[in-house]
């Protein structure tokens, strides 16, 4: 039997002929909470230990538009990654971290180019070119209409934002990736993983597509384009579904937006493991989860990766539970021997089989979406919901009726846990946040603030690119909350 080789298209085996051997995948962890002082110690303290990218969670407000003194953010401050309101928050989350040196993923969607600019303006604070920086904006509107609800506009104006930072970056920042298509929130709300693949997909060809009618050119915005996978339970189906995930990427891309640039085609990923696969019983068997999740999306072939913690199903990550997450990392890297063999299970006839059966179900999935006019008709007339729920329902079902086994929860269940030590959120780091908004806003320049929020509702509406005027109104100390309401009063809420 012919193999075809890593490397080669369609990059079934792997995108880089020597995968790991030559260089291992980029080892993220994903963290932020309370305030922008207290995010930037754990990242500090995460690279003392060996991380080689950051991954920044931003609290919910943040994710949404809302400053920290907000009504509608009371209680949420914090809670779930760190609040980000204007260009200071962003200075103090990268103190003494040279942003030229580290690459930064950051997850944020509907306000990904408020971030994006607060991004940039404190990286020229510290002198650093943006044509330098290296990382990636999640950028990904549209599951968040199926999978995760933190949208604010309605989906066409959502996509022109997209757009727009594909177009400044590709002029501004070339080593920037433009956008992380997610499937990971799709399987975290109880997709299949063929679901989860298909849905990404067609995602994925909606931003492709409207970015060639806006006049951008696949073959080069193409090399910027990254995803974002789960590793769930299923461990050989886990590896079949990544290496699949190249081959039907690559295919699209050629086939249907006549790429030939070969980085454009490649599917470059990075992978979470399945933070839903979490239990908050018997913790410490999360480590073991974790450790078989890690493994599939290395055996897989990803291009990075963020291994959960063991207390994650109770709360946010103590250090010494992130700690660990990273060292089960480290240990695959340098201690397994695994990566010295690019697809190592290539050729194996159950692997090879069911990577062959993902192509065909998800290009099938693909087909019935573009039979109803793509993703974004496929997510307003409620296709991708409905079929999330019915997966996630039938999931349900399976543990309940113990047809599924989940080890701790409905079986080997232990009546004397003991109770873990948990990270918590310090009510006074949170007044302190918000105070110095309020410290902020009585002290700026408030009429330069009005002209430079005016300017940007002008752009807003005559459809020129908003990133140089939101970069403008970040550089003139607007909030985050103050830039999504100029947003908001011309485009709507959805």
């Amino acid at each position: 039997m012919k193999k075809e080789k890593a490397g080669q298209f369609p990059y079934t085996h792997g995108l880089y002929e020597n995968m790991y051997k030559e260089k291992l995948w980029t080892m993220r962890q994903y963290a932020g909470y309370t305030s922008a002082e207290e995010s930037n110690k754990r990242y500090r303290y995460l690279l003392e230990n060996g991380v080689m990218g950051l991954s920044v969670a931003f609290d919910l407000p943040t994710q949404i538009g809302y400053d920290s003194d907000h009504p509608i953010s009371q209680g949420e401050v914090g809670k779930v990654g760190v609040p980000i309101c204007n260009l200071q928050n962003m200075e103090t989350l990268f103190r003494d971290i040279p942003l030229d040196k580290v690459s930064t993923s950051m997850t944020i969607n509907a306000t990904a180019p408020i971030l994006l600019a607060f991004y940039i303006a404190a990286a020229e604070k510290q002198g650093v070119n943006p044509k330098g920086l290296q990382g990636t904006v999640q950028n990904d509107i549209l599951k968040e209409y199926v999978a995760r609800g933190t949208y604010i506009f309605p989906p066409s104006a959502s996509l022109r934002l997209v757009t727009d930072v594909f177009q400044f970056c590709s002029e501004h920042l070339p080593k920037w990736n433009i956008i992380s298509v997610s499937g990971y929130h799709i399987r975290e709300a109880g997709s299949t993983a063929e679901q989860e693949l298909a849905f990404t997909f067609a995602n994925g060809i909606a931003y492709v597509q409207a970015a060639v009618e806006q006049g951008l050119d696949p073959n080069k915005f193409g090399e910027r384009i990254s995803f974002f996978l789960n590793s769930h339970n299923g461990f050989l189906e886990e590896i079949a579904k990544f290496r699949s995930a190249r081959q039907i990427w690559a295919t699209l891309m050629k086939d249907r937006f006549n790429v030939t640039n070969k980085k454009a085609m490649m599917f470059r990923f990075h992978t979470q493991t399945g933070g839903s696969t979490l239990s908050a019983s018997q913790i410490d068997n999360n480590v073991v989860r974790t450790t078989i999740q890690a493994l599939s999306a290395i055996l897989g072939g990803t291009q990075s990766l963020h291994t959960n913690s063991r207390d994650e199903a109770l709360a946010l990550p103590s250090d010494e539970a992130a700690k660990l997450a990273l060292r089960t990392q480290q240990i695959i890297a340098y201690e397994s021997g695994i990566p010295n063999h690019p697809d190592p299970f290539g050729g194996s006839f159950i692997i090879e089989e069911m990577t062959n059966n993902f192509v065909e179900g998800t290009m099938k999935i693909i087909e019935k979406i573009d039979s109803m006019g793509g993703a974004v008709a496929a997510i307003e007339n409620g296709y991708m919901a409905n079929e999330i729920s019915r997966s996630s329902y039938e999931y349900q079902k399976e543990i309940e009726s113990n047809k599924k086994i989940i080890v701790g929860v409905n079986k080997f269940e232990d009546q004397k846990e003991i109770e873990p030590n948990l990270l918590e959120i310090d009510p006074v780091r949170v007044k302190s946040q918000i105070d110095s908004l309020t410290s902020l806003k009585s002290s700026r320049n408030n009429d330069q603030v009005q002209t430079v929020l005016g300017k940007l509702k002008s752009v807003a509406v005559n459809e020129e690119n908003v990133m140089p005027a939101i970069i403008k109104c970040v550089k003139n100390d607007c909030t985050l909350g103050e830039i999504a309401d100029t947003l908001r009063s011309v485009f709507g809420e959805y």
